[in-house]
């Protein structure tokens, strides 16, 4: 059986040797977190807002909810994730490992949001 693009599991070793030194640019710091905090703000928004009118319009609106929750916490966790990062360098790996965790369990909720939509009375 023969590959057309040739299979490597490791880079070259010369490319091992060459370390480049990234200086972000000044605004970066104030975007980041701009962007984090209204992200936050916008979601926990979105969470309470579908949690009240829930009842009214049904399963749907609970599992739209439900996401924008998740969503909210996934921006909560970079924050906890600079402070773990800020303490022990070693173990924010570990924990921000499972960075996406709440933007796959979101995704499923809104899924099972889409469908109960779909779903007729």
């Amino acid at each position: 059986m023969s590959l057309i693009f040739p299979v490597t599991f490791a880079p070259p070793p010369q490319v091992l040797f060459f370390a480049q030194v990234f200086t972000p640019p000044s605004y970066f710091e104030i975007v980041v977190l701009s962007l984090l905090g209204l992200g936050a703000v916008g979601w926990l928004i979105a969470a309470v807002l579908g949690f009240t009118r829930a009842r009214a319009f049904g399963a749907s609106a609970r599992w739209f909810a439900l996401s924008a929750s998740c969503l909210f916490i996934y921006h909560l966790q970079f924050l906890v994730l600079a402070i773990v990062a800020y303490n022990n360098p070693d173990f924010a790996l570990s924990f921000g490992a499972f960075f996406n965790l709440f933007v796959l369990i979101a995704a499923l909720c809104a899924i099972l949001g889409f469908k109960h939509l779909s779903d007729p009375r």
